[in-house]
Parts: structure tokens; C-alpha cells; sequence
């Protein structure tokens, strides 16, 4: 496998962690204006997306492969403990 092999490898391992993140963090904006309005959505952005990559990585640690329901679960999860926490956690801003 050369480079660029890799390098697209790479970036769709991670292109579910993005997109998840992204879409959630925009629907957590849209629904919760007023509650975040002090988080901005930069932020929710990377932690959304931050808490997904580091749940696909533990699935593929855990199962040795990509692809599995319960990584995709738990990157659902994680996502969503991300923007919580990012949002609405005791440090919130």
C-alpha cells in the first residue's frame, strides 16, 4: 500500500466521526439556542467530533477491525457525551 493508499484509508476510518459530529453538533445548536448560546459551535463541533474518533479507535483496539454495530454505537454514544459535556457540563462557559 503506498502513501496515498494510506492516507485515504485513514481519512475514511474517520469520515463517520466527522460527519456524526458535525450534524450533531449542528442539531444541538439548532435545538438548544438558548441554552448554548454561550457555546460556540466551533467548540461543540470539536468535541463532537474528538469524542467519536477516540470511540472508533477503541472499537478497533477492542475488536481488531472496523465496521462493527457496537463501535458504531458507542461513537453515537460518545458523541453525544461529547456535546453534553461541551455544553452543558459543569464547565460550561
Amino acid at each position: 500500500m503506498g502513501p496515498i493508499d494510506a492516507l485515504w484509508h485513514l481519512l475514511n476510518f474517520f469520515a463517520p466521526a466527522f460527519g456524526v459530529g458535525v450534524l450533531t453538533a449542528l442539531a444541538a445548536k439548532l435545538l438548544w439556542r438558548r441554552s448554548l448560546k454561550g457555546a460556540s459551535l466551533s467548540r461543540l463541533t470539536a468535541w463532537a467530533v474528538a469524542g467519536s474518533a477516540i470511540a472508533l479507535l477503541a472499537g478497533l483496539i477492542v475488536f481488531g477491525r472496523d465496521g462493527k454495530m457496537v463501535t458504531y454505537g458507542a461513537m453515537v454514544l460518545a458523541c453525544a457525551l461529547s456535546v453534553w459535556w461541551a455544553g452543558f457540563g459543569p464547565r460550561r462557559r
